[in-house]
Parts: structure tokens; C-alpha cells; sequence
């Protein structure tokens, strides 16, 4: 399900022209930041509406593990060492936009210790995932 109003929405639905989506898959694309913070600041976006990680249970821990991978894969193809990359979730009050999204950004060596700090990497939003009820 989708929100007319959201941007993110508006993405993975193949709406917004202004956009080139880079990988697309039955459950989610990824596209280039619109204000990327760093060299390479690529998005995640599920095709159907979540708001943010907080609305997901423990069923979806598949879905965030393919979100990575295909992140990873991309950034791969790409040249892009994942190593130093960081694939991750914002934490309130830093979410900007309310709809799920996983950033990969690298060089991570080149990310300032806050700016760090404002995200919940994947393994641990995993971990809160696998605490939750379905």
C-alpha cells in the first residue's frame, strides 16, 4: 500500500521522472540521495508504505537483510568496497522523510563520530526486529 502524498512513494512506484532508480525489485528500489552527504549516499526505499523502522515487526527482518544486500551488491558493481560503507537506519528525530529508507554511504572512514552516531546500523535493527512480536 501506498501514500499519494509521500515522495518515497512516489520513487518506487516508477512516479517521479526526476529520479533514475538504479536497482528495482518486486519489494523495493534504490536510488541516489537527492542531497547526498558523502561521495557515494545511495537510498533503499520499500515499495510498500512503512513509516519508519518502529512500524515493523519481526517479520520483516528478510526484508531489511534483502534491502542490504542489494545495497551492497550495487555498491559492488559500483567499485565500492563495502567495508567502508555504512548501511543503516536514521534514528527520531533525524528522519526527515516517513517513509522506511536504508541509506548506504561511503567512504564511511570519512563520516564524522556524530554523524555516525545518528544511525541504527542494519545488524542492529536486526536485533530490534528479532525482539518484536509479529
Amino acid at each position: 500500500m501506498s501514500d499519494d502524498n509521500c515522495i518515497f512513494c512516489n520513487i518506487a512506484s516508477g512516479q517521479d521522472a526526476a529520479t533514475k532508480l538504479e536497482i528495482e525489485t518486486d519489494e523495493f528500489v534504490v536510488f541516489r540521495d537527492i542531497k547526498p552527504a558523502y561521495t557515494h549516499h545511495y537510498l533503499a526505499v520499500p515499495k510498500e508504505h512503512y513509516a519508519n523502522l518502529k512500524t515493523l515487526n519481526k517479520s520483516h527482518e528478510g526484508l531489511v537483510t534483502r534491502m542490504e544486500e542489494g545495497l551492497k551488491r550495487f555498491l559492488e558493481e559500483k567499485g565500492i568496497s563495502e567495508t567502508d560503507a555504512l548501511f543503516g537506519f536514521h534514528l527520531p528525530p533525524f528522519i526527515t522523510v516517513g517513509h522506511l529508507h536504508m541509506h548506504a554511504i561511503a567512504p564511511r572512514s570519512e563520516m564524522g563520530f556524530l554523524s555516525r552516531m545518528i544511525f541504527k546500523t542494519t545488524n542492529d535493527a536486526r536485533l530490534y526486529l528479532r525482539s518484536k512480536e509479529d
